[in-house]
């Protein structure tokens, strides 16, 4: 049995992904981390996620909290997982995580710490949308340069960054086919500026409840290829995670050290 913290456990995905480890006998939830100014810190992370009592309280990041945690399950925020890095290279723990946003300067730090523990860092852990990173390479392989590239992206009015990791990973694909240099390619096309398109264009919409939806247009001439993903609940993302979980699980007893991706774990590389 693995045992497994939750970094952003109140948050929507650590509550979906606390709900599905609770109903699977391979693992055991061991710790439920949030920020200091959580409103739900105290609070059974079972009831919280709408299970049973599960005697696990959710805590803040300490010392000792993950003691006896094997792998953490992170969706939180680029500073919320930065703060866990020191302690899974001491404690020499797992770490999945599905945050996005990260600086330069944070992609660093994890990868410093890829040296000393196996990573998994994905911007969605579903695996329609990892197929459909597969997909999109295929199709960006077959059409060539010819044919202008749009990306359409829609998340729930709460969400930050924009666009999303999700969908900036389907530009960096296009542009890595290419042998082109995403930040030179890429722009968002919600701008008043008036300017010249660039080969790829990024298109955000939020609101409502939207779990995430994402479209890649291929325009050619007389003709368009649409390669789209929409998620109607957060479990896939979570069975993603739980999924990479146990995969950075056997890494970790194989003394596996490095970083890994959703491509692995499904098969796809």
């Amino acid at each position: 049995m693995t045992a497994i913290a939750i970094n952003g456990a109140t948050g929507r995905m650590g509550r979906t992904t606390a709900l599905l480890l609770l109903e699977d006998p391979r693992f055991q939830l061991k710790c439920a981390l949030t920020h200091q100014q959580s409103e739900h810190l105290g609070q059974d992370i079972g009831m919280l996620s709408g299970s049973s009592k599960l005697g696990v309280p959710v805590t803040t990041l300490s010392p000792d909290s993950l003691e006896e945690v094997d792998v953490i399950i992170d969706f939180s925020v680029p500073s919320g997982t930065e703060a866990l890095l020191d302690t899974c290279v001491t404690q020499n723990l797992g770490l999945v995580s599905g945050t996005t946003g990260f600086s330069e300067q944070q992609l660093n730090k994890i990868e410093r710490a890829a040296n000393e523990i196996p990573i998994l860092i994905a911007p969605n852990m579903s695996i329609g949308v990892n197929v459909s990173f597969r997909l999109i390479e295929q199709a960006t392989t077959m059409l060539g340069s010819g044919v202008d590239i749009e990306v359409y992206e829609a998340h729930h009015r709460n969400k930050l960054d924009a666009p999303s990791g999700t969908a900036k990973r389907m530009g960096e694909i296009v542009t890595s086919v290419r042998e082109q240099n995403f930040s030179d390619e890429a722009t968002s096309a919600q701008s008043e500026t008036l300017c010249e398109r660039k080969p790829i264009e990024f298109h955000s919409a939020r609101g409502g409840d939207v779990v995430g939806e994402h479209t890649v247009t291929f325009f050619g001439k007389g003709e368009r290829l649409e390669i789209t993903h929409r998620a109607a609940s957060r479990t896939n993302f979570a069975a993603g995670a739980i999924q990479a979980a146990l995969f950075i699980a056997q890494k970790l007893n194989q003394s596996a050290i490095g970083m890994y991706s959703m491509n692995e774990v499904l098969g796809l590389s």
